[in-house]
């Protein structure tokens, strides 16, 4: 699993004109193809009526899969500039369509390339980037005694306090990024005076805004 990458926060839509064309992106999270396809398909359905659905997606952590749909425009005018477009936001799991309303005005292709490119860009833009950063669930258990100055310290530190519960004993439920495990361990040990029970449980990722 990849430590961290970047991707859509979700859903998302934006519009520009260019020369009188309307150019509708619509952007979703995808992590298969098949969702990636279906997303397109119903983009598709949905403006039937426009000239051209262009489409470009790519998927899985090392960009396996990757495909760009001109949809009736010029070869390489369309699907390739969206997907450079992707690419050079390091974006994974990603799908764009961009709708074609035609307004009588030819752009060619040097104009085509930039108005997908700049449609692309700036539906990321509205939809939202977000890093997803693989975090370790680290579960804390310490006397009661020993709360005050452990809750404390973890909220003035990069951890995340994740929950509290209140059992026998005290159980903290902390994230820690992938790889500062043993760091965490021991600056708790060192805090607690040995006097804490320290287990790994399970992973996740966890999402901040770009």
């Amino acid at each position: 699993m990849l430590t961290s990458y970047y991707t859509v926060k979700g859903d998302g839509q934006n519009e520009l004109v260019i020369q009188k064309s309307r150019f509708i992106t619509h952007v979703k999270r995808t992590t298969t193809e098949e969702e990636a396809q279906d997303f397109i398909q119903y983009i598709k359905k949905t403006h039937h009526s426009a000239n051209h659905n262009c489409s470009a997606y790519l998927i899985g952590e090392h960009d396996l899969i990757q495909k760009a749909n001109d949809d009736g425009e010029p070869s390489g005018t369309a699907g390739v500039p969206m997907l450079e477009v992707l690419k050079k936001r390091h974006l994974k799991d990603t799908t764009v369509v961009v709708t074609r309303y035609f307004g009588g005005i030819k752009l060619g292709a040097g104009g085509l390339i930039r108005a997908y490119g700049q449609a692309v860009s700036e539906g990321l833009n509205e939809t939202g980037i977000v890093e997803r950063k693989l975090m370790t669930r680290i579960s804390i258990k310490i006397d009661y005694t020993l709360l005050g100055k452990v809750e404390n310290e973890i909220r003035s530190s990069n951890y995340l306090l994740n929950d509290i519960h209140y059992l026998e004993q005290v159980q903290v439920i902390t994230f820690v990024e992938s790889g500062s495990e043993d760091t965490f361990k021991e600056w708790i040990t060192n805090l607690t005076s040995g006097q804490a029970s320290i287990t790994e449980d399970g992973q996740l990722y966890n999402e901040y805004d770009v």
